[in-house]
């Protein structure tokens, strides 16, 4: 029984293994160091992650330094003692990037819808991952009647025109916010990676290293989470970004409708909402939010692509 176990786990592939046949450690890397390698070396998805994360740190640490709050509003006393909001153009009085016809500071705005969007992002990228793995891979990995029964679902739920439910539910509770936004496209927003992940199961399922960890005795629940989902995580990482930009312009969508972020919070996208009536006589109050999240979004397709170049194999393996 010792050598026949010891036999399979030497058919495991190292990402199903967890370990390095001793004969070939200081010779072979996994997939992921491999990638990774790759990744670095890339120069454009690094510019746009290096851009990406400068932007998202300066939105949550910039503000405590910042002088001016997205919330105060500078105003000056006219002759009478009553204040007057300031509408600044870019540079005057200490506000670097101007101020609205209210008063408020655009850099704070920014960094504060930013923050914003940067939650939404998160949250429903991360319901979407949970959702979309679990449905794909009990779907995958279990076949027949779970696939049948799983699939038919998700069949329905494309079927749902989405933006119409979001409207109609942000209508409704119209002080969802960010959180209550970023959930509702997490919860809508599963299907194609269920897809995905499915396809990726049906396949690797009757791999000989699936069939190995079967014979060893080891459970479906560690099948899944220990060997089949590491083979996948090309494609989860791949999604996760195009689906992060994808929320970025749904949020921005939805705000501009009037049915995500309000008054007095803000976000990105309403702040372009807000700045349109104004692109002729205040131009940046429209365009300096519409650029950055112009940017934002080919940031993270940048590095949606140099993902899935790093996972791809037909691409030069890297060599130390």
């Amino acid at each position: 029984m010792t050598s026949q176990q010891d036999s399979l786990q030497t058919a495991l592939p190292p990402s199903a293994s967890g370990e390095q046949p001793g004969e070939f450690a200081g010779a072979s890397e996994s997939q992921g160091k491999q990638a990774f390698k790759r990744f670095v070396r890339s120069p454009i998805p690094m510019v746009a992650t290096v851009f990406f994360v400068l932007v998202v740190l300066t939105a949550f640490i910039a503000p405590y330094f910042y002088r001016w709050k997205f919330n105060r509003i500078d105003a000056r006393k006219d002759a009478h003692g009553h204040y007057i909001a300031l509408s600044l153009h870019p540079g005057q009085k200490g506000h670097p990037l101007g101020t609205d016809g209210t008063g408020f500071d655009l850099l704070a705005q920014m960094m504060r819808g930013t923050q914003r969007d940067v939650i939404i992002v998160v949250l429903a990228t991360v319901i979407a991952l949970i959702i979309g793995i679990t449905i794909g891979a009990l779907a995958g990995y279990f076949g027949t009647f779970m696939d049948n029964l799983l699939m038919r679902i998700v069949d329905v739920m494309l079927c749902v025109p989405v933006l119409v439910i979001l409207i109609i539910v942000a209508s409704n509770y119209p002080g969802l916010g960010a959180v209550g936004l970023g959930l509702l496209l997490g919860l809508f927003g599963w299907m194609g990676l269920s897809r995905l992940v499915r396809a990726q199961f049906l396949a690797l399922r009757e791999r000989e290293f699936v069939e190995a960890a079967h014979a060893m005795g080891a459970s479906n629940f560690r099948i899944i989470f220990r060997h089949l989902i590491p083979n996948a995580l090309s494609t989860i990482l791949v999604f996760s970004t195009l689906f992060a930009a994808v929320s970025i312009i749904a949020e921005t969508s939805l705000t501009y409708l009037g049915y995500g972020v309000h008054p007095p919070d803000t976000s990105l996208g309403l702040l372009i909402s807000k700045g349109v009536d104004a692109a002729q006589t205040r131009p940046w109050l429209f365009y300096y939010p519409g650029i950055l999240i112009l940017l934002l979004v080919l940031a993270v397709n940048l590095i949606g692509e140099g993902i899935r170049n790093a996972f791809d194999p037909r691409h030069n393996r890297v060599r130390d």
